[in-house]
């Protein structure tokens, strides 16, 4: 089939990858447009257009997929299908019927569970202990369409978001080839998702990462944990300061610190929460590089009475 890929963040390459490997020909990639990132806010490039272009496809960047130029590119390009992986933008009804077998997006939760934007980050932090990826026929409503397959993956006691959606991605390439193949060969039948076992996965925003140490351990690790990497979990240090943290260790021995109280040791630096200690690992102040709790505690110089979390943050 010929196919117009649709994606933009980096993990959304395996998938390109996979369908430039596959008997299905990508003639044109849509992505987001060029936007500002890193220290000097430069222009940058998306990571599907960046790889698209090494592949020599032509790539589209509408502001909207409702502007006029892509919708007549769309039907100059006569696709049979239009994959999508985290695309970033809803697409209008005036597109969604253009390609012969419509716009078929894998999306990284098991259907109906975690429609949205953030589902790998939001089963994480729920305790959830499958995950999964479904390809499903993209129609108007907001991850709601029938469904062609799916795949799970264990969710590890000490995985990331990150760790999760790399696995994810990879495998999630296999089933969007392995549905595309289906399609073109007749043997594809959507099934429309049950009513049952619906929830949404809204975007983290920043304040959504920020630790709570009067909830308990297994809360607060799920949520350092599921904020990793992005939007990036964080507190605040006595000073009022903003404190990025990275993933935790249990300490379910230690029950005698407050929520948020601090005990600064020689290899470590535990931390109070509403049921026991845990153990920070790498940190990193505002504009510092990442390193060591026990490193970070020894040069902030804490009083020993220091609690995280209690002070707000500088604007």
């Amino acid at each position: 089939m010929r196919l117009l890929f649709a994606g933009t963040p980096e993990v959304a390459v395996p998938a390109l990858e996979a369908l430039l490997d596959s008997r299905h020909e990508v003639v044109a990639v849509l992505t987001r447009p060029d936007a500002r990132a890193g220290r000097g806010r430069s222009l940058t490039a998306s990571p599907v257009k960046q790889r698209a272009e090494l592949a020599g496809l032509e790539v589209l960047t509408p502001r909207s997929p409702r502007d006029p130029g892509f919708q007549a590119r769309l039907a100059e390009l006569a696709v049979d299908c239009a994959p999508v992986v985290a695309y970033g933008a809803l697409l209008p009804p005036e597109v969604l019927g253009v390609p012969a077998h419509g716009w078929v997006n894998l999306h990284f939760s098991l259907l109906p569970a975690w429609r949205g934007a953030a589902p790998v980050q939001r089963a994480v932090i729920a305790g959830d202990e499958v995950a999964g990826a479904t390809t499903f026929l993209i129609e108007a409503g907001l991850d709601t369409g029938p469904v062609f397959g799916m795949l799970t993956e264990t969710i590890r006691p000490r995985d990331t978001a990150g760790d999760l959606l790399s696995r994810l991605a990879v495998a999630g390439g296999s089933l969007l080839v392995a549905t595309l193949d289906a399609i073109e060969d007749g043997d594809a039948s959507p099934i429309p998702q049950t009513a049952d076992g619906v929830s949404h996965a809204p975007r983290l925003e920043v304040e959504d990462a920020r630790v709570r140490w009067n909830h308990p351990a297994h809360a607060v690790d799920r949520l350092i944990r599921g904020c990793t990497p992005a939007p990036g979990p964080w507190t605040t240090t006595p000073d009022g300061g903003r404190l990025k943290l990275g993933p935790v260790t249990l300490r379910p021995d230690v029950t005698d610190l407050a929520p948020g109280a601090v005990r600064v040791g020689r290899a470590e630096v535990l931390v109070g929460t509403a049921s026991h200690a845990v153990a920070l690992g790498e940190v990193s102040s505002a504009g510092k590089r990442a390193m060591n709790a026990a490193d970070w505690a020894r040069g902030a110089r804490l009083a020993p009475e220091a609690v995280l979390g209690t002070q707000e943050v500088p604007a």
